[in-house]
């Protein structure tokens, strides 16, 4: 698992944004607020994202998995290491992390995700516009 495999997992989700903050840590949002980071320099954490309360007990009772610094009293863990989870669980749990932040969203901003639409660029036709001109009286 590398970066680029993260940001591939993480983008997919609706709405997905990332933005590098803090200098050097790779963020992922939705709507404006963080479901994952990740420091693109070496750093004690390689990951932190968000997790329901369950699954931060029994995930932190894990080996190389710890309270997130600076996160853990908003329940997100942080995992020490690049293997500390397989690449199928870690999906499922940033999928779950997106939902999670997804739900606390006001309705206006999970509207706003819910009904974007992709960004695509329509080709332009080469054939001119007939403008209507305005009769002077």
């Amino acid at each position: 698992m590398n970066v680029d495999w993260l940001r591939e997992v993480c983008l997919s989700f609706p709405g997905a944004t990332e933005q590098i903050q803090w200098s050097s840590d790779l963020l992922f949002k939705v709507g404006g607020k963080m479901f994952a980071a990740t420091p693109l320099e070496p750093a004690p954490v390689f990951l932190s994202f968000k997790a329901e309360p369950e699954s931060f007990a029994q995930l932190t009772e894990r080996p190389n998995i710890i309270p997130a610094p600076y996160l853990a009293r908003a329940q997100w863990v942080g995992l020490q290491t690049k293997d500390a989870l397989p690449a199928d669980e870690l999906a499922r749990l940033l999928r779950d992390s997106y939902d999670l932040v997804f739900a606390k969203l006001p309705k206006k901003a999970r509207d706003a995700v819910s009904n974007a639409k992709p960004l695509v660029r329509r080709a332009r036709s080469k054939k001119p516009v007939n403008k209507k001109r305005s009769r002077s009286r």
